[in-house]
């Protein structure tokens, strides 16, 4: 007999780690499944057979009754089929949503079929529930991809009574992707004869926002940190869903993400150069002198070195960055080490800053999980200048790894980085405000001094170790809060 305190969730979404990740989305829905799964409840993920998973590396295999099945979207048939495999890394139970002509494509996100990918997907989680006579509690939905589940159940598939008992949650983890197209999609939708369960200015302007639709339909809404869920009740960060949200505000819950220990632990990790820990530090040197002969930059001791991992786009505040640095590298005896693609102008610049300072900084465009992990354990500080950060995850990797993270205060970056206070001996990294260049040039200067102070030092970088941001607690924050909808 199942354990009636272990509940039923039903996860589809977009990507999943490691088969097939653009961001940080990826991450978590692999971590949260994982944690689902031990802790006893029975959670079924669907996730897209995209084309450029590599499926040499799976085990896959057919489920009964549930091939070659027909969803008829507007006035296209699709065939499709579910399989099954593991993840390689965490043996999770994965189920791959197989339909060539809409998954197997170069671009994830992107051209004219993009819409009734997902489409298709909200819906197959729910077909595939039907056909497998499993009623979740949760359908636990992620970001504008399946954002159309909520309002399927209410519309579709209101006549089913094996959904009676069921409850929707959307996660937003990122609300500037909204999943907007024209409204001439309605009978692909399946949903033209319900226009009242759209948004009404929407309809009139002939457009459809998938994810707006989540948010007036899901019986709860929750982003990725608690900071995040208030901002984005604001004109400056709800990008034009505030409204609809401050409507539902009673619903919706920042739950910040976890880090995943299993992978980010300098400890046991088999990438780095040699593992340490907070009680035998000695090795976390030697990873900053094997990083800086791997990269072709100069060890000297005592230089700290700043890293980055990230995207180099307008939320990741890398135009502070470029105000700043070339003076800092001119004046501070520093190095920096950068990985990360994007904006071209971005990347022209980092790619000029290292020709004029070639044996300081290095930048390295393609990511590269192998060297990420150490860059993180090498360096000195990481830098996170964020316009705007729901979550973020490199933080508490740094944190985890003795590297002092240099954040602006928003979103995810507030909720997991707290500015050293020398006096009291608390906090964890150096925190800046004001979204500027004088904000950054503070930030930056504070930690090359708290750097140069051994005994602050110290004291950040251990404090940072000892913080616990693991998904055994913030997982057990989504089950509190899917008990609270039964």
């Amino acid at each position: 007999m199942p354990d009636p305190s272990h509940l039923k969730i039903c996860l589809p979404c977009a990507e999943i780690s490691p088969l097939v990740e653009t961001g940080g989305l990826a991450d978590v829905t692999a971590n949260l499944a994982d944690y689902y799964i031990r802790s006893g409840h029975d959670c079924r993920v669907l996730t897209p057979l995209h084309g450029n998973i590599d499926t040499n590396a799976l085990e896959i295999e057919e489920v009964p009754g549930l091939q070659d099945l027909e969803l008829q979207l507007g006035g296209r048939s699709f065939s499709y089929s579910i399989l099954r495999t593991k993840l390689p890394d965490k043996g999770t139970v994965v189920y791959l949503l197989s339909c060539p002509p809409l998954y197997e494509v170069e671009e994830l996100y992107a051209g004219p079929d993009e819409h009734l990918r997902f489409i298709l997907l909200s819906r197959a989680a729910i077909e595939m529930c039907q056909r497998m006579q499993f009623a979740p509690d949760i359908f636990h939905c992620h970001d504008w991809h399946t954002a159309l589940l909520p309002v399927y159940l209410k519309t579709r598939y209101a006549w089913d009574q094996l959904f009676a008992g069921s409850r929707s949650v959307l996660t937003i983890h990122n609300i500037g992707f909204q999943g907007a197209f024209g409204g001439g999609i309605l009978y692909e939708m399946g949903l033209s004869g319900s226009p009242e369960m759209l948004d009404a200015d929407d309809l009139a302007c002939d457009r459809v926002n998938f994810l707006k639709t989540g948010i007036m339909h899901a019986d709860l809404l929750t982003t990725v940190s608690p900071t995040y869920a208030r901002e984005i009740l604001d004109a400056e960060f709800g990008m034009g869903l505030e409204g609809f949200l401050q409507g539902r505000r009673e619903s919706l819950v920042g739950i910040l993400n976890g880090a995943d220990y299993d992978e980010w632990n300098p400890a046991n990790d088999p990438l780095i150069s040699e593992n340490y820990s907070a009680g035998r530090m000695d090795g976390k040197e030697r990873n900053k002198q094997a990083l800086l002969e791997e990269l072709g930059l100069a060890y000297q001791f005592d230089r700290p070195l700043i890293g980055m991992v990230t995207e180099l786009t307008y939320q990741a505040g890398i135009e502070l960055i470029q105000q700043v640095l070339p003076e800092l590298l001119k004046s501070r005896p520093l190095a920096l080490a950068v990985m990360g693609h994007g904006e071209a102008r971005h990347e022209r610049f980092f790619a000029w800053l290292r020709t004029q300072f070639p044996d300081r900084v290095s930048y390295t465009r393609d990511y590269d999980n192998a060297l990420a992990h150490r860059i993180v354990a090498g360096s000195d500080l990481f830098l996170m200048p964020s316009r705007y950060e729901p979550c973020g995850l490199h933080q508490m990797h740094s944190l985890r790894y003795g590297t002092v993270p240099i954040v602006r205060a928003t979103g995810g970056l507030t909720d997991s980085v707290q500015h050293f206070d020398p006096v009291k001996g608390s906090g964890t990294g150096v925190v800046f405000h004001d979204f500027d260049a004088n904000g950054l040039r503070w930030a930056m200067k504070t930690a090359l001094d708290l750097y140069a102070n051994k005994h602050d030092w110290r004291h950040v970088v251990f404090n940072g170790m000892e913080k616990n941001s693991s998904w055994q607690e913030q997982g057990a924050r989504y089950i509190k809060r899917f008990r609270s909808l039964l």
